[in-house]
């Protein structure tokens, strides 16, 4: 899993040409996770959203995984000081507490049993969770974002936000459009 089919010089391209609201979907995932001391990102990528987030987190610490060495190397130009590391969304997160996590575009790589997991494993580092990705939609029409079969597994906003409650959070769909979606999960107390 992870981002490893992508070429970090012509991802944004990629993006901008297959995903027509992800500087939408960007922005709105970046506004929840303002005021933020420390971070782990999951699926850094080339670090677009660190970048956004880091905008709304003044002095806050990094620490980002991603699947993709190549992605993580241009990330760690853009991104001076943050902890980078190679890693994947199944294997064991970096040690907490964190302030927040947070994902855009990386956990639909993951399969359903998987997001379950990945969910109950960030539920150990933090009480504060932003997720930005393709879902699957419930009018199928919605289904706008190219997949690739096997690589790309969206799973139903629901499903997720069970996931979610399950592994103690208190989940909301913040934004939505079409197939993508932003759920904020904050503390299930």
């Amino acid at each position: 899993m992870g981002q490893f089919h992508f070429h970090p010089d012509e991802y944004l391209d990629l993006m901008r040409s297959e995903l027509p609201d992800y500087f939408r979907l960007q922005d709105e995932a970046a506004a929840l996770c303002a005021g933020a001391g420390t971070l782990l990102e999951l699926g850094t990528g080339t670090g677009e959203t660190a970048l956004r987030v880091l905008d709304r987190c003044p002095g806050a610490s990094l620490v980002g995984i991603d699947a993709s060495a190549d992605m993580l190397a241009v990330a760690r130009e853009r991104l001076p000081g943050a902890d980078l590391r190679v890693a994947r969304l199944e294997d064991p997160l970096p040690a907490g507490p964190f302030d927040l996590v947070f994902s855009v575009l990386a956990i639909h790589h993951v399969d359903g049993p998987g997001k379950a997991d990945l969910f109950r494993r960030v539920a150990a580092v933090t009480d504060r969770f932003v997720i930005g990705d393709v879902v699957v939609p419930v009018d199928p029409a919605d289904a706008v974002t190219p997949l690739s079969p096997a690589f790309d597994m969206p799973s139903p906003v629901e499903d997720q936000l069970g996931w979610l409650r399950s592994a103690g959070f208190a989940p909301t769909v913040a934004w939505s459009a079409r197939d993508l979606a932003v759920i904020a999960a904050n503390p299930g107390h």
